[in-house]
């Protein structure tokens, strides 16, 4: 499947020159699409994403002063942070990644130097792709490397634009968006073990099929406090089964069975919460080995499961999504289809014959009219590499 665009890495280096004078070095990082595996990654569960083609890309070079000077081209916006007086956390600006980012870096030890950053991006914000951890961890390349680190550690990267979201911008997520970013691989997905970090690289053996993403272009907020509140429900199921179960940590530790046996103990909005997480572990394994075997059929109907599941167990679905996925469902060629991402809008992701894409794409297009809707962008990716120089 032929690249939809190629991003044009000279024209970056000459707005830099334009900007601040002298030569840069690029590095970007990309977004990712989770196949399947959702809200399972803070539970200690198993995740299955692939780096998409869309990418965040940052021009760099060290300024010889303590000051990082920053401006984003997708926003017309600069700002700078002196790296000897931490700023104030939780601002609410996209400088809280930037610079939660360098402080991360810092704090394991890895140098940081004053310089001068252009960020682009086309990765779409908002939309369920990962746009932080694609600006984190190529926020993060780029500081290691001005830095005087050659060859970054990037499970160290990965853990720092992690601890960017947990302290820096008040989300706490799961590390699979920083992972993917870091580690992602050319025409595979990785199966990650969100406890361990082992990752399996699983072979995408589509042929003739496409991994077609639809951005609803919904921006339901996913707010800190619904994430926080589903985190907080997950904690307490899992206190809860641990009572019965010795050894349970998180509800990556709870099977079916067990879930089966003891659903009666949770409380009923606890109880759905778990019930997703335990299952949505054993479809993302079961995944796994079905891509691995070039199982389409198969993965499809755990990518639909997944789906139904996030949408009545989880709740953190919405309309938008629920008719791109029902859309794409009813047509011919499309093996399966769920939401990705963290929810309350942005995408879904959809297996579909090459033969298909277009008319499926228009079919969303048309359901998305129909109802007054803005109009979703639709495209293809190939999986690719991870965080990168240019």
């Amino acid at each position: 499947m032929p690249r939809s665009h190629v991003f044009d890495v000279a024209r970056l280096k000459a707005e830099f020159q334009s900007l601040y004078g002298g030569e840069a070095q690029v590095f970007s990082a990309p977004g990712r699409v989770n196949l399947i595996g959702e809200h399972t990654d803070y539970n200690e569960g198993f995740v299955l994403p692939m780096a998409i083609e869309r990418r965040a890309y940052v021009a760099g070079a060290p300024n010889g002063s303590s000051r990082v000077r920053v401006k984003s081209l997708n926003l017309d916006q600069s700002f700078e942070l002196d790296l000897e007086r931490p700023g104030p956390k939780r601002r609410g600006l996209w400088l809280d990644y930037v610079e939660g980012t360098a402080r991360a870096l810092l704090e394991r030890g890895i140098p940081v130097v004053g310089c001068n950053l252009l960020i682009d991006s086309d990765v779409p914000a908002g939309a369920g792709v990962s746009a932080s951890a694609a600006l984190e961890l190529s926020i993060g390349l780029a500081l290691s490397v001005l830095g005087g680190t050659a060859e970054p550690d990037r499970v160290q990267l990965a853990l720092a634009g992690q601890a960017a979201e947990h302290q820096y911008v008040g989300t706490m997520c799961g590390i699979m968006d920083q992972y993917i970013a870091a580690m992602g691989q050319t025409d595979a997905a990785l199966l990650i073990d969100c406890r361990s970090l082992q990752t399996r690289s699983v072979p995408l053996r589509l042929g003739d099929v496409s991994v077609l993403i639809c951005d609803t272009r919904v921006k339901h907020e996913l707010s800190s406090s619904e994430y926080n509140l589903r985190r907080a429900e997950c904690l307490r199921a899992s206190n809860i089964l641990a009572k019965s179960l010795p050894g349970v940590r998180t509800l990556r530790d709870v099977s079916v069975a067990d879930f089966e046996r003891l659903a009666t103990e949770l409380p009923g909005v606890v109880r759905s919460r778990c019930r997703h997480v335990v299952t949505e572990n054993a479809r993302t394994l079961a995944a796994a080995d079905a891509l691995a075997a070039g199982d389409l059929p198969l993965m499809g109907k755990l990518m639909s499961e997944s789906h139904v599941s996030l949408r009545d167990d989880y709740a953190v679905s919405c309309e938008e999504l629920d008719v791109a996925v029902d859309i794409a469902s009813a047509e011919p060629g499309v093996y399966g289809s769920r939401m990705t991402g963290g929810g309350f809008g942005g995408c879904t992701v959809s297996l579909v014959d090459n033969s298909a894409v277009a008319r499926v794409g228009q079919a969303v297009k048309e359901a998305f009219a129909a109802r007054g809707w803005t109009e979703p962008e639709l495209f293809a990716s190939t999986a690719c590499e991870g965080a990168r120089r240019e």
